[in-house]
């Protein structure tokens, strides 16, 4: 099952991964490999990129950085072969991207000359980016029937699905809300009347894409080998006011 109906799609520039992606799932479909497991190997793969953002070793912090955002497709390919989609696995998702996040970011502070409130408001930016991709983006798929795993309110613990434990559901939709609660309300205050649109032009969520987390990961990559390690922050900083923008362009539309 894709993620949206074909009619519906639009061109996903942070969604370069998903050719690999499918090409990772469909060679362990027939395996025990699991979706979380999956999962387990970006972590793995983020994880490696830090490690080597802290040493300045940049292009392979830009390869790990690319593997890490194919791996988080694939595991969500793999559900949907395998027809397993879980809570679970869509909430440790979420929670090991923000965690990642934080932790790139901390290792950029690290290496340049940014002071930590800077890096803080980077982080704070990134995070609103992706909330109002991801809240466009669910907005569609819950409109035309494609994967609705994500749903567009998450105010209330989801029913354990078949295959996965109401105890791991609850315990990850906790973390999950510590961690985008606040983002989630946000973004919602500043577009309250998205989820009754009925008009989200498949150019607007091209644009709207830049904000998904693999073209955060690959603007960070190219600006990491071009010699631009200070300028990410600020960068993010300054790209985070195009949510204003974007949202008032849905508005007026």
């Amino acid at each position: 099952m894709s993620k949206l109906p074909k009619e519906h799609k639009f061109i996903d520039l942070s969604d370069y991964g998903r050719i690999p992606a499918k090409i990772i799932a469909n060679s362990i479909k027939n395996t025990s490999v699991s979706p979380i497991q999956v999962t387990v190997s970006f972590i793995i793969s983020g994880i490696i990129a830090i490690v080597c953002i802290f040493n300045n070793q940049f292009w392979l912090a830009g390869f790990f950085l690319i593997l890490k955002s194919v791996l988080d497709a694939a595991d969500g390919e793999l559900a949907r072969i395998k027809k397993t989609p879980s809570y679970t696995g869509r909430y440790f998702d979420s929670v090991s991207d923000i965690i990642l996040n934080i932790f790139i970011f901390l290792a950029l502070w690290h290496i340049t000359d940014s002071n930590i409130l800077t890096t803080i408001l980077a982080v704070f930016g990134i995070q609103l980016q992706g909330t109002l991709y991801n809240y466009y983006y669910t907005i569609l798929r819950n409109k035309h029937n494609g994967d609705t795993t994500s749903r567009v309110f998450e105010n209330e613990v989801p029913m354990a699905l078949p295959g996965e434990k109401q105890k791991h559901v609850n315990i990850l939709f906790g973390l999950y809300k510590i961690l985008y609660g606040g983002f989630d309300k946000i973004i919602y205050r500043l577009d309250r009347s998205a989820a009754k649109s009925k008009n989200f032009p498949n150019w607007l969520m091209t644009l709207v894409s830049t904000f998904g987390l693999g073209f955060q990961l690959l603007v960070i990559s190219i600006m990491l080998v071009s010699g631009l390690k200070d300028d990410i922050i600020p960068f993010f900083i300054f790209y985070s006011l195009l949510i204003f923008v974007f949202i008032g362009i849905r508005k007026i539309l």
